[in-house]
């Protein structure tokens, strides 16, 4: 590659060590791969400092894939054949010239095999080797499974959709035309093939000249080949007729919902369709309940915090508030706290937007703002109904809280959510709505904030090396991990080739003591709180995280990626 080998170049320039270069190239003699990409697995060298360095050495610029999003139709202007065999990834087209990263951006045989396959001039941009498979990897699995899917279409192969009692007749002959066919055979293939991936949501995105399908997976956006251009609309118009939505209805947003068998077990759609620019765009999420546990006991709670919870729980009356981003699993936690307490002596009821999964023993109600049913009037029907305990899905303003506190003060133990960024952050939320600090004071027990981080592929868990000044550039004290042994995932195809398998909760959870209660009447600031917590035992977000590393069951950098240091 270089007239002086990568490992002795990197050596010479002081950016690993002797040690360092010795464990990689006696990895190397046992795994195979270039040196730099066993640097990187053993976390010797970080992929964005390989490829500057590859870049200032080759004398040609350099990219990294890993921020790309590559529109299909240039990926597929190099055949399969030749992106693998020459390490080759097209990235933009200009004019005549197309813009490709290549692991070795001096081999002039490659470039003039794909100027000749390609019929463009060739501008190369070095990226590693690693970055470079990985990519290839994802991309031409996510296109075989496409193709999996469009070869299956038009084989016998239903997908049963769960009807409901009372179902409406549709005769529009769009309606009719998507009842059977090939794009039947399409979206029943698709949404098997999500629920198969543990997909939580499908995109389906129009564009000028092509279509983009996208899973997300493990909280990650990963791009699947999409249905042919001409196939778009009654693709978007079956799944609306799935929903019992209006197919004819393109120029305002519709949301919907329907069940169907896959594999044997009842699964929930929830379908949201918004008008853009080139046609509608559809998102669905995907609940399965199969997925999901509502033990708290498996969430990934500490035993310092999960008891802190249990104890929260078995008051009579109060606030619990559970605290995160969207996504962060927070509707789990608060389903999962219902059925710890779920027993015949206790009514207990829920207004939610959606309902995301019936439980038996609780009354849930979905609430509809566009009749007029709120959280806040679902809040105040229900305390006509003798309940014992009310999870509300949102505090969204101060009339919500307000009756959420009314309903703590007379009796009864309310559960719900808020979107702030820590324990503490929830409690000066409060006082900023407008509540009173004494109310808080009086009404508030305990407040958990969570966070979902991926956890570790089993099948391609290796150890990870990470030097100091790594630690600390991801805001980690190196003291920390001082002896410990750090574990990342290599990738391979259990896992997609991401490292990754399945998500997991950080919790912070916040029990509001003595102390906490006094320094709310203070209007103490979140850091004045978080710190008093802290003192009294709190185990923060990051920590919670750090515990997760140290047992091997994330990595510091999805670790980094969720939390914040403050």
């Amino acid at each position: 590659m270089f007239f002086m080998r990568l490992g002795r170049m990197l050596l010479q320039d002081k950016i690993i060590t002797q040690q360092q270069l010795d464990a990689a190239l006696k990895r190397q003699r046992e795994v195979g791969g270039r040196i730099g990409t066993n640097l990187i697995e053993m976390g010797f060298i970080n992929e964005k400092t390989l490829t500057e360095y590859l870049s200032k050495h080759f004398e040609v610029p350099s990219v990294m894939l890993s921020e790309l999003t590559i529109d299909r139709s240039i990926l597929d202007l190099i055949p399969q054949e030749l992106a693998t065999k020459y390490e080759a990834i097209p990235f933009k087209r200009e004019g005549k010239i197309l813009h490709v990263a290549m692991a070795n951006p001096k081999d002039v045989f490659a470039i003039d095999a794909l100027r000749f396959a390609t019929g463009f001039e060739i501008k190369p941009y070095v990226a590693t080797e690693r970055s470079i498979k990985k990519f290839l990897e994802e991309h031409y699995k996510s296109k075989a499974l496409e193709d999996e899917v469009m070869e299956e279409i038009g084989a016998e192969d239903e997908l049963e959709v769960v009807k409901e009692e009372k179902e409406e007749e549709t005769t529009s002959e769009l309606a009719a035309m998507v009842e059977s066919g090939p794009v039947v055979q399409y979206v029943n293939q698709l949404l098997k093939a999500a629920v198969k991936e543990r997909t939580s949501d499908i995109h389906i995105e129009p564009y000028e000249k092509s279509v983009r399908v996208r899973f997300r997976i493990d909280g990650v956006l990963h791009e699947m080949k999409p249905p042919p251009m001409k196939m778009f609309k009654a693709v978007v118009s079956r799944l609306k007729v799935m929903a019992k939505l209006k197919i004819q209805e393109k120029r305002f947003p519709q949301d919907g919902r329907f069940e169907a068998r896959i594999d044997g077990k009842r699964v929930d759609f929830r379908i949201s369709t918004v008008p853009t620019l080139f046609g509608e765009k559809v998102a669905l999420r995907i609940l399965d309940r199969s997925q999901v546990s509502l033990n708290l006991r498996d969430l990934g709670f500490e035993e310092q915090p999960l008891n802190h919870l249990l104890r929260a729980l078995k008051n009579p009356f109060g606030i619990i508030l559970v605290t995160g981003p969207t996504g962060s699993g927070k509707t789990t936690t608060l389903y999962a706290s219902l059925n710890e307490i779920n027993d015949p002596e206790i009514n207990i009821t829920t207004a939610e937007d959606p309902v995301e999964f019936s439980i038996m023993g609780i009354n849930q109600l979905q609430v509809n703002e566009s009749i007029g049913l709120t959280f806040a009037s679902a809040l105040r029907a229900y305390l006509r109904q003798d309940p014992d305990v009310i999870m509300v899905g949102e505090i969204r303003d101060k009339e919500t809280t307000e009756i959420a506190i009314r309903a703590s003060l007379t009796g009864h133990l309310v559960l719900s959510t808020v979107h702030t960024n820590s324990a503490a952050a929830t409690i000066t939320r409060l006082v900023n709505m407008g509540v009173e600090p004494f109310l808080i004071a009086s009404t508030l027990i305990l407040v958990v904030s969570q966070r979902l981080v991926r956890k570790i592929c089993p099948h391609c868990k290796a150890p990870l090396k990470i030097n100091e000044d790594d630690l600390k550039k991801y805001g980690f004290e190196p003291e920390r991990f001082k002896d410990k042994q750090l574990f990342h995932g290599l990738g391979c195809d259990k896992c997609r080739k991401t490292g990754y398998a399945g998500r997991i909760g950080i919790y912070e959870v916040l029990p509001v003591t003595k102390k906490i209660r006094d320094l709310i009447l203070d209007r103490a600031t979140d850091i004045e709180i978080e710190k008093a917590a802290v003192e009294e035992g709190m185990i923060t977000l990051r920590e919670a995280g750090i515990l997760k590393v140290l047992r091997g069951e994330t990595d510091i950098f999805d670790v980094a990626k969720e939390t914040t240091l403050r």
